[in-house]
């Protein structure tokens, strides 16, 4: 999740993982630990005008049902926090 406190475009943003956010993650702790250092390296120190344009619409229609569970269980979790 990116920090929204600075929403300046041109700030730099730090990734921040909300806690329990790996809870239902199916793997092993080497492949969790990959996968946050990549979340890193692909999102530290953009600004959000950087991470607007690497991103893309999602149409939520369009989830199989795999995704739509994790949309799910994501939006729990961050209503919980």
């Amino acid at each position: 999740m990116v920090n929204r406190k600075h929403n300046k475009k041109n700030k730099e943003l730090k990734v921040v993982f909300a806690p329990g956010c790996f809870d239902t993650f199916e793997g092993t702790q080497e492949e969790l630990d990959e996968l946050i250092a990549e979340i890193h390296k692909t999102f530290d120190g953009k600004t959000a005008e950087e991470i607007e344009g690497m991103s893309k619409p999602v149409d939520f229609d369009d989830l199989d049902e795999e995704e739509a569970e994790m949309l799910a269980n994501i939006h729990k979790n961050i209503k919980k926090h």
